[in-house]
C-alpha cells in the first residue's frame, strides 16, 4: 500500500510503498483511510520534539494520529489511529470512533476533531465554562483558536475577546462569535491598555491561551489584583506558539483569585478523555454538518505529501491529505 513515512530530524515525509498492516488485535480494527489533517501536533511528534514522540531515525514514522476512514462494513467514521494514518490502510481503536453525519464532507471531518478537542477540553473541563462567562482566547487566529471562539459562544460565553497577530484574520473572527479583538503587535503598552479597559468593564473569567510566552506575561499582569476582593479567573495553557517559558511574579498569584492550569495529552483524567468520543466530538461534528461550526480547509493528494507538509496556508485554515 501507499503511505507517507518520515524520519525524525531527516527532512520531509516520503511517499512510498509499504506492506499492509496485518496484526489485528481485539481492541483495534483495520480501516481504509479517506482523509487526514496535517496538524502542528503531527509535525512535532514526527520531528521527535513532542513529549509523546516514539519514532527513531531508524524506524521512521507514518504521521497522522487521526482521520476519516471506512470500517470494513463501509461505515464512514472519524477514528483515532493506533498506527499512523497517512496511509491507504491503518489500524484504529474500536472505542475511539465517531460515526460521521452524512452531510459533513471528509476534509472538514478530518480537520475539525483535533481543534475541537484542543478547545473543548480546556473550556469545558479545565475552565468549567458556564453561561455568562467572559472568555479571552489568546492566539485565536489559528485553527484551534478559531474553533475555540465558536465553541466558547456555543457553551454560553457572554463575551469572547480574541487576540492574534493578523488583523485580517482577527476581523474574520467577528462573524464567528468574537465580540472584541485585540491585535498583538510590538507595542505591548497598547495591548495591555486595551485589555485592561475590557477587563475593567467586563471582568474576564476564563483565559484559553494558545501562545504563552510574552503574551501570557502581559495578560497575567492585567489580571493582577489591586483590591481586597478580585474576580475569579481560570487561566488554561493549551499551546506555546510564542514561547515555552514565562516569568511569573508571585504577587500576581497572591493578589488575584487565579487558577493556573494546562490542557493537553496527559492532563485529562480518564472520564474526561472518554467523553471526547461519547459527547464532545459527536456534538461538534453535528454542529459542523448543520453549518454552525466552521473551519476552512486546503486539500491535496497523499502523493504530494512533501509539498503539503511545508505548505504555507493562511491563518485559520488546515491542510488535509486526501486518499
Amino acid at each position: 500500500m501507499k503511505a507517507a513515512i518520515i524520519y525524525p530530524g531527516i527532512g520531509l515525509p516520503k511517499y512510498t510503498e509499504i506492506p499492509e498492516p496485518l496484526a489485528e488485535k481485539d481492541n483495534q480494527v483495520l480501516v481504509s483511510v479517506k482523509a487526514v489533517a496535517i496538524k502542528q501536533l503531527d509535525k512535532s511528534i514526527a520531528s521527535g520534539k513532542h513529549y509523546s514522540s516514539v519514532a527513531t531515525p531508524e524506524t521512521g514514522h507514518i504521521p497522522g494520529g487521526d482521520g476519516v476512514c471506512l470500517l470494513p462494513d463501509g461505515t464512514r467514521v472519524y477514528g483515532m489511529g493506533i498506527s499512523g494514518m497517512m496511509a491507504e490502510k491503518a489500524f484504529i481503536h474500536k472505542d475511539r470512533i465517531v460515526k460521521l453525519p452524512s452531510a459533513l464532507d471528509d476534509a472538514t471531518a478530518a480537520a475539525l476533531p483535533n481543534a475541537v478537542v484542543g478547545a473543548a477540553m480546556g473550556l469545558k473541563f479545565k475552565a468549567n465554562i458556564k453561561d455568562g462567562d467572559i472568555v479571552l482566547i489568546n492566539g485565536a487566529t489559528g485553527v484551534t483558536g478559531q474553533v475555540a471562539v465558536q465553541l466558547a459562544k456555543y457553551y454560553g460565553a457572554k463575551k469572547v475577546i480574541a487576540t492574534g497577530r493578523n488583523q485580517q484574520s482577527l476581523a474574520r473572527l467577528r462573524p464567528l462569535g468574537a465580540d472584541e479583538t485585540i491585535a498583538i503587535t510590538g507595542k505591548h503598552e497598547h495591548f495591555v491598555e486595551q485589555l485592561q479597559e475590557l477587563h475593567r468593564v467586563t471582568p474576564i473569567n476564563i483565559v484559553i491561551d494558545y501562545l504563552w510566552g510574552r503574551t501570557a506575561e502581559l495578560i497575567l499582569s492585567v489580571l493582577k489584583g489591586k483590591e481586597l476582593f478580585t474576580n475569579p479567573v481560570t487561566y488554561v495553557s493549551v499551546g506555546s506558539m510564542a514561547g515555552d517559558m514565562i516569568q511569573l511574579s508571585s504577587a500576581i498569584l497572591r493578589s488575584v483569585d487565579l487558577k493556573l492550569t494546562g490542557s493537553g495529552i496527559g492532563s485529562w483524567p480518564r472520564e474526561h478523555t472518554s467523553s471526547i468520543f461519547s459527547d464532545i466530538l459527536p456534538e461538534a461534528l453535528q454542529l459542523a454538518a448543520d453549518g454552525k461550526l466552521k473551519l476552512d480547509t486546503v486539500t491535496g493528494k497523499l502523493a504530494n505529501i512533501a509539498e503539503l507538509w511545508t505548505m504555507d496556508v493562511p491563518d485559520g485554515k488546515r491542510v488535509v491529505v486526501m486518499l
